[in-house]
């Protein structure tokens, strides 16, 4: 299988002077010490296959814009080295640097022309890009009439008009409406299925986990993480929540998957169970059928606010349902260190047969941005079996009911 991109070493350093002149000094190898200097990237390395799609993902600051900045040749590396082969499509920033004074049309013209496009060639694909960008009238006028989603649409169907062999998405598409963000994942699907390589930067962990093989976790500036994308995912929302007293944990369960915990322990959930019906732990529930998600947690520590939450995700990763005691206006207040409370959450399982995991988390406000005690990925697993509704497929039982008439011409 072809590599498309090969990063090795990578890193991006930026420097301040006192002076012009010592920087042009500086470029003639004179040793002249710099007045501040910054590295945004160390040590970057990985690869990307064929075919293969790879999530980046970071906090703001980490280093990820910069990093595709580098790939795509924009910007060069102060060490390290980048390698491509083939064909390589980037939408790095809204407007892909569009003249505001020109039309769509123009745009489209000169942008993929820098992509290395002939002229015949964009004006053979220009209908195609006119009806996937569905601006109307608007892709005749110039460029500062456009809304940032409308630019985004133009951009997109610039960048994929013709299929590329490695297609980098930054944070662009965030300003889409629903209905052409999903056009424009159809078309990276499409391109996946077709060979395409896919590079794809996103704060959307649904979208990491959809369309990726894998992804990428910087953080400070150096990878922390290359693993599957719900790993990533979950040691992610860790690095979030972690505060200047916790700890991030990464534990091999017997499962063979990574179970990511972090939190100051100040208070910790050490049994968790779901019941059936009649009370009873089960790790097998049937479709439809009420169950009970109980949790045991230990206060080690006096606490003003305790709120507990838990979120239902599918074996991909894919969040199901989530919620917590602070939407449901019962936070618990004034605990004791020693106390041990007992949470009770009740659902019908209207799922869909498969496997589903739990993740827990115990802070003191709606979410885990504020103090986080303890947030556990992965603290349960169960499956779910239909057993006596008709056939379905998906991850919900929505029980329909259908109505079908027939009358004669």
């Amino acid at each position: 299988m072809t590599t498309r991109l090969v990063v090795r070493g990578v890193g991006k350093r930026f420097v301040r002077w006192r002076s012009e002149l010592l920087r042009v000094l500086a470029w003639f190898g004179i040793p002249f010490k710099p007045t501040e200097e910054h590295w945004v990237l160390r040590d970057i390395n990985f690869s990307v296959r064929s075919g293969e799609s790879v999530g980046i993902v970071g906090q703001n600051g980490a280093g990820k814009s910069t990093l595709l900045k580098l790939i795509t040749g924009t910007s060069r590396p102060t060490v390290g080295s980048i390698s491509q082969v083939g064909s390589v499509s980037a939408i790095l920033e809204l407007g892909m640097g569009f003249n505001p004074d020109l039309t769509g049309r123009q745009n489209v013209f000169h942008a993929a022309g820098l992509m290395g496009h002939s002229q015949q060639a964009i004006a053979e694909v220009m209908d195609d890009i006119e009806a996937f960008a569905e601006i109307g009238d608007y892709f005749d006028a110039p460029v500062r009439t456009y809304s940032s989603g409308m630019q985004m649409r133009v951009a997109f169907s610039v960048a994929t008009a013709f299929q590329p062999d490695l297609l980098i998405v930054d944070e662009a598409l965030s300003v889409g409406d629903a209905y052409f963000v999903h056009k424009c994942f159809d078309r990276i699907r499409a391109y996946r299925e077709a060979g395409t390589s896919l590079l794809f930067v996103s704060h959307d962990p649904g979208a990491v986990q959809a369309l990726c093989d894998r992804a990428i976790l910087i953080d400070g500036g150096r990878v922390v993480l290359d693993s599957d994308p719900k790993q990533v995912i979950d040691y992610y929302n860790a690095l979030i929540a972690r505060k200047e007293k916790g700890e991030i944990a990464v534990e091999e369960g017997a499962d063979r998957q990574s179970k990511v915990e972090s939190g100051t322990q100040e208070a910790v959930i050490d049994e968790i169970h779901l019941l059936d019906a009649d009370g009873r732990p089960t790790e097998y529930i049937e479709a439809g059928r009420p169950v009970t998600l109980r949790a045991r947690a230990s206060i080690r520590a006096p606490l003003e606010r305790l709120v507990f939450g838990y979120m239902l995700r599918d074996r991909l990763g894919q969040v199901i349902f989530g919620t917590n005691t602070y939407h449901t206006e019962q936070v618990l207040e004034g605990l004791d260190a020693g106390q041990v409370v007992v949470f009770d959450a009740k659902f019908l399982a209207n799922l869909g047969p498969g496997t589903y995991s739990v993740s827990v988390a115990l802070t003191d406000a709606q979410d885990h941005l504020g103090r986080n005690y303890q947030w556990k990925d992965t603290a349960l697993v169960f499956s779910v079996a239909n057993v006596d509704h008709p056939y379905f497929i998906g991850c919900n039982w929505m029980a329909p009911t259908i109505t079908a008439s027939a009358t004669s011409h």
